[in-house]
């Protein structure tokens, strides 16, 4: 019973999460995914936290595997958000600003 009750929040998740992506503007897209990204520390902190229990070995190396990609989501989330926030910045003109003093 409990497979299928987690299968169900599973297939509601799915859905639920295609409908929400599908009715964001292309503009808007990349800076909520990686806005999300970065905010995903969270997963790593669960991840942490499932691979110091030691329970048993398989579970101790999907725990290490779970910290390896959520490091790699953050990262790439922080980096991403970076990048376009430096698309922003004004550019310096360096020589011609100082040619019009």
């Amino acid at each position: 019973m409990e497979a299928v009750l987690l299968g169900m929040v599973l297939m509601l998740s799915i859905f639920l999460g295609f409908e929400l992506i599908s009715k964001v503007p292309a503009t808007l897209h990349t800076p909520l995914m990686s806005g999300a990204n970065a905010i995903s520390g969270v997963t790593l902190v669960g991840a942490l936290t499932s691979a110091s229990m030691g329970q048993e070995l398989f579970a101790s190396i999907l725990g290490c595997l779970a910290v390896t990609m959520a490091t790699i989501n953050v990262v790439g989330g922080y980096l991403v958000t970076n990048r376009m926030l430096g698309m922003f910045k004004k550019k310096d003109t360096g020589a011609k600003a100082g040619a019009r003093q």
